[in-house]
C-alpha cells in the first residue's frame, strides 16, 4: 500500500473532494492541514505549481484536486464498474465543478454591489438549474445514486459542491426530494459518518 500525504488548506475549498474520496474508500492518508495565515510562508515553494493542494504518493508529489480524487477512486472502486460509468462519473464531476466557479465567482467578489446581484442570480437562476439537472440525472439512473447502484465519486462530488449552499439556502432543497435522500445517503455512509459528523465548520 503506497504511503499518502494530502496537503492542503484547513477548509472545505477545492481540497475537501479528496478527503472524502480517500474516507469513502477506507484508505488511510496523511491530512495536512495548512492555515490561510501561514500561507505561502515556506509552503508554496513546497508544491508542484506553486499552489495548494497536493498529495505526495511515496516521497512524489501531484498536484490538482479533481484529478487526484479520480486517482483514488480509480483505485479503490469508486469510479464505477467500466467506461461509461466513469464517463458519467465524469460528466457528474465536471458538472459541479462548473456550478463551484459560479459560488466562489460570487463569495470572492469584493464590491459589496456586485457580490450582491451575483448572489441573488446564484441562488435565484444557477442554484436552481444545477440542482434541477442533478435530479434529473438521479431520476435517470433509477437509484438513489448518480452511478450504477453503488456509491462513485460522483456522490461524493455532489455532496462536496452542494455543501456551501445546502448551509445557507436548505429551504430550496425542498424541490430536490432525489437530491436530499441522495445527499442524506452519502452522509450516513459508515466511513464519511463520523468525519461528518466532527468536521470544523469553516465558510468555505
Amino acid at each position: 500500500m503506497p504511503s499518502y500525504k494530502y496537503v492542503y488548506f484547513d477548509l472545505r475549498g477545492r481540497g475537501e473532494i479528496v478527503r472524502l474520496t480517500f474516507l469513502a474508500a477506507g484508505v488511510k492518508f496523511d491530512d495536512v492541514r495548512i492555515a490561510r495565515s501561514e500561507w505561502p510562508g515556506d509552503h508554496k515553494a513546497a508544491t508542484p505549481f506553486g499552489q495548494l493542494p497536493y498529495l505526495e504518493i511515496d516521497g512524489k508529489k501531484f498536484a490538482q484536486s479533481i484529478g487526484i480524487a479520480r486517482y483514488i477512486a480509480r483505485e479503490n472502486g469508486l469510479y464505477g464498474d467500466n467506461a461509461l460509468d466513469g464517463l458519467k462519473i465524469d460528466q457528474v464531476v465536471g458538472f459541479g465543478q462548473d456550478y463551484f466557479m459560479k459560488w466562489a465567482t460570487a463569495f470572492f467578489e469584493q464590491d459589496e454591489d456586485k457580490k450582491k446581484g451575483l448572489q441573488e442570480k446564484l441562488k435565484n437562476e444557477h442554484l436552481p438549474k444545477f440542482l434541477g439537472d442533478l435530479e434529473k440525472l438521479l431520476t435517470e439512473n433509477g437509484t438513489e445514486y448518480f452511478v450504477s447502484s453503488k456509491l462513485s465519486l460522483a456522490d461524493l462530488s455532489v455532496y462536496d459542491v452542494c455543501e456551501n449552499s445546502y448551509i445557507q439556502s436548505p429551504e430550496v432543497y425542498n424541490n430536490y426530494p432525489k437530491l436530499v435522500a441522495n445527499r442524506k445517503l452519502v452522509r450516513s455512509y459508515p466511513k464519511l459518518d463520523s468525519y461528518l459528523s466532527e468536521r470544523k465548520v469553516t465558510d468555505i
